[in-house]
């Protein structure tokens, strides 16, 4: 789809020089879908705040000590 949009003389001179005039809209659509695939991660991380309460896990008094276990007893690991 085409698409029209504004971008600044200084952007475009320093996007030419970078990529050429020829790579624009490619250089152009990867930044935009990893600037979406990004915010996209932020929306999940921001809904999932909250959702594990402060206290009572079973790794509160010795987290390393539950991650061996975990890691001990984790039938898909090697070694």
């Amino acid at each position: 789809m085409r698409l029209h949009i504004y971008l600044d003389d200084d952007l475009v001179d320093r996007l030419d020089r970078r990529l050429g005039d020829r790579e624009r809209s490619a250089f152009i659509a990867e930044a935009v879908r990893a600037a979406l695939e990004n915010e996209e991660r932020w929306a999940v991380i921001r809904s999932a705040l909250g959702s594990i309460k402060d206290s009572g896990h079973d790794w509160d008094d010795d987290p390393a000590g539950w991650v061996r276990k975990q890691r001990r007893t984790d039938t898909r690991r090697v070694g």
